[in-house]
């Protein structure tokens, strides 16, 4: 299968970290979509570049899991099944809550400039949901949890919840349609704002709960059932 159109075009010669980065961003928007080959060739032609860094930002997006490596076939996108979705918001909703914690324990300033950049994320994602921009809607509520995750200053937490962020957008994205409760998606994420802001630990790790327990109902309700991934 050929690079979606309009791809990027990358200028001299791009090391295998930046081709995985910009492939991971066109993943998670859409352009590549859940169960398509991933031509080597023809990306490799696209991007300007030689296979070698190529296969390289292949390999990490496959142990990141967003690509499936499949014996004698090829690199194919990560469909995601129901079960997936419900572990990768398991590990999200472990993560947040660990995260919650340190935060709750760390100083007033660091706090403090957590909740001004959360702030600032829910005031865009506001006008988002006005504009119905889903992509960015769905890119900002990943950069909510995200700066949230990254207040901690924990830099294995973070480190950790990158991966996370890359395949819940994946997720997310696929309710464009039919999302049940946009109405109610900038106040959850007000909710949390303001239950760290009042440093309320069990109002927080609640909210968490129930912001991600709502999340994959959402996800799994409106998916048809599938098969497990290979």
């Amino acid at each position: 299968m050929a690079a979606p159109e309009g791809m990027f075009v990358l200028e001299g010669r791009p090391t295998a970290q930046l081709i995985a980065d910009q492939l991971r961003e066109l993943i998670v928007q859409g352009a590549f979509k859940p169960g398509q080959q991933v031509n080597e060739s023809a990306l490799a032609s696209q991007l300007n570049t030689s296979r070698g860094p190529l296969r390289e930002a292949l390999q990490r997006l496959c142990q990141e899991g967003i690509l499936v490596s499949k014996r004698n076939r090829g690199v194919f996108v990560l469909e995601l099944s129901n079960e997936d979705i419900k572990e990768i918001y398991a590990v999200r909703e472990a993560v947040e809550l660990a995260a919650a914690n340190t935060l709750l324990d760390s100083g007033p300033d660091q706090i403090m400039d957590t909740c001004r950049e959360l702030k600032g994320i829910i005031k865009n994602m506001a006008k988002q949901v006005a504009a119905s921009d889903w992509q960015a809607i769905a890119r900002l509520d990943m950069q909510f949890h995200t700066a949230f995750v990254s207040g901690t200053g924990n830099t294995r937490l973070i480190r950790i919840y990158e991966t996370l962020a890359a395949e819940s957008r994946m997720c997310i994205l696929s309710l464009e349609v039919a999302y049940p409760r946009i109405d109610v998606l900038v106040q959850e994420h007000q909710d949390i704002l303001d239950l760290l802001e009042a440093r309320d630990q069990s109002g927080l790790q609640q909210a968490i709960k129930r912001h991600m327990q709502k999340a994959v109902e959402d996800l799994t309700s409106t998916r048809q059932p599938s098969g497990a991934t290979a």
